[in-house]
């Protein structure tokens, strides 16, 4: 029998203490939110200490869904922990055109976060139009920086295998014609997403696969295409993300980047409890660490490594 896969190991990774930050790391963290030394306080301690992790180096969450409503009431807290955990830049998901045009004005409020337009799977059945005249407006927007989140969900079918590839080729034709990457959504429909990618990859710039969660054979396919590839949580959980604990491994540096999906997919093996059970960016540290143990390399050189790609991929 082969050996487990190893796991981060909490003592190795640093923290960062929020009673002693200086007043000039404090100023630097805050400088465009609207936050009193009460809120301040109040934010940094949220997380119990075991969950107030430091990047050795900046990192990149490529997936995040800040406009989701969990965080309607402490935006400017979560991004202060980010920021304080070393994740320095985050790209907010669009899954509609109401939740790109709200990732695209959050986008535009805060420093360090760009936004992806387009229309999930889920929601592919109201796709006409008018919804495609506003997903080219907002790829127009300078904080706009790929189309997604699109693909294939074969999972739930919300809305039918047409409708989604409908509203995919759709959204494949916007990526070509703006030359912006493509943020993929995948999940049981690996085939028909690489028989379709196929066709149109040599129109298309870049893409990643966000949140992989497929096997082998897959993944491979995707790496045949010159994909990248998104790591979230999902494989700390081992329920039913085990088999990514060794796939990770032979994703290639270069094409590997991470990602949290907050508030979704929170780590199972995270070192202490999290209220809430909301995932939010600064937990990110964790699942870097996860990866840099299961790779058997540096923490600070995979986060400078995808950080490096991310920020090439996304023209941050």
């Amino acid at each position: 029998m082969s050996a487990l896969p190893p796991h981060a190991d909490p003592a190795s990774l640093p923290y960062y203490d929020s009673e002693r930050l200086s007043d000039e790391t404090l100023a630097a963290l805050c400088d465009d939110l609207e936050l009193g030394e009460a809120d301040i306080a109040a934010a940094l301690t949220l997380l119990a200490p075991e969950l107030r992790f430091a990047s050795p180096s900046a990192l990149v969450d490529i997936g995040v869904n800040l406009t989701h409503e969990s965080y309607a009431r402490d935006i400017e807290g979560t991004l202060l922990r980010a920021r304080a955990a070393g994740v320095s830049q985050q790209i907010l998901t669009g899954t509609s055109l109401d939740g790109s045009r709200e990732a695209q004005a959050l986008a535009a409020r805060y420093r360090g976060l760009s936004a992806t337009a387009g229309v999930h799977p889920h929601d592919a059945s109201q796709w006409n139009d008018g919804v495609e005249r506003g997903i080219r407006e907002l790829l127009a927007q300078p904080e706009v920086v790929a189309v997604g989140e699109c693909g294939l969900d074969f999972n739930r079918n919300f809305s039918t295998p047409a409708e989604q590839a409908r509203a995919f080729e759709a959204q494949l034709t916007l990526a070509a014609e703006s030359g912006l990457p493509l943020f993929l959504h995948e999940r049981d429909a690996g085939r028909r997403m690489l028989e379709m990618l196929k066709h149109w990859r040599d129109d298309i710039s870049h893409a990643v696969v966000h949140c992989f969660t497929g096997e082998r054979e897959t993944l491979y396919g995707y790496l045949d295409l010159d994909l990248h590839i998104g790591l979230t949580g999902w494989l700390c959980d081992e329920r039913r993300g085990e088999h990514l604990r060794s796939l990770c491994r032979e994703i290639p540096l270069e094409r590997l980047m991470l990602e949290t999906d907050c508030p979704y997919l929170v780590p199972r093996n995270l070192p202490a409890k999290l209220k809430g059970r909301r995932h939010e960016p600064s937990l990110l540290v964790w699942i870097m660490a996860e990866v840099a143990a299961l790779r058997g390399i540096d923490m600070e050189e995979l986060a400078e490594a995808t950080t490096a790609t991310a920020t090439r991929f996304f023209r941050l």
